[in-house]
């Protein structure tokens, strides 16, 4: 009897955590109307290793929650294409908030840290889905975009996702710059010490140390 307990309560622990590991397919479904925590992993890596069973406990807290939700996004896999949608390029990544409009979690991963941010967070947010929270320009706001056609809005995504676009390129483009720059002063400054070293300021100051040595010893006399 104790075998088969134990083997059902692996069967359902097994499936609560497959139902709470996002897919593309999933996505929708499982985040509608709620606010989310998303941790976007890889198997292999080793911090999403260490930091599993907090996240395990935390996503098993709230797995009933019909406004909050703790996930996975395994980007090995099925999720991949959510990972690349929502620029994650390094693991463990952490995003909060509304599921079409992640932000990047900042705060610690220690389970204590992490259950603070989901319980104090993890609210009802202004949304389409949740316009009875909306203050009168947000709702302004959606139901101008609610009025477009699903071509017109595309288009109007795109174009804000191409000045993000633009935004990051100008950054890298500039700190490539910075990084030449660093480059030649660095080589000037290493040129300037090897000619200081070649003209003999070591000799130099061992001459002025002796130099100095031998004027304190007249002193003396």
């Amino acid at each position: 009897m104790m075998k088969i307990t134990s083997l059902a309560a692996f069967v359902s622990l097994a499936a609560t955590a497959s139902s709470m590991e996002l897919t593309p397919d999933t996505y929708g479904v499982e985040t509608a109307g709620k606010t989310v925590f998303i941790k976007f992993f890889a198997p292999w890596c080793g911090h999403c290793k260490a930091m599993k069973p907090d996240w395990d406990k935390l996503m098993e807290e709230f797995k009933d929650s019909k406004t909050q939700g703790v996930y996975d996004v395994d980007c090995t896999a099925e999720g991949k294409p959510l990972c690349d949608s929502n620029g994650v390029k390094g693991f463990p990544t952490l995003k909060w908030g509304d599921p079409n409009d992640l932000q990047d979690y900042q705060g610690g991963r220690d389970l204590d840290s992490l259950k603070k941010h989901a319980t104090d967070n993890l609210k009802p947010m202004c949304s389409p889905s949740n316009i009875d929270l909306c203050d009168d320009d947000k709702k302004t706001e959606i139901n101008k975009f609610m009025d477009m056609d699903k071509e017109e809005l595309t288009k109007l995504i795109a174009a804000e996702e191409k000045k993000l676009e633009e935004a990051d390129q100008t950054f890298k483009d500039e700190v490539a710059k910075l990084q030449s720059q660093y480059t030649k002063f660095l080589a000037s400054k290493e040129e300037a010490q090897a000619e200081v070293n070649d003209a003999g300021m070591g000799l130099m100051k061992s001459c002025f140390a002796a130099l100095e040595k031998g004027a304190e010893g007249k002193d003396e006399l």
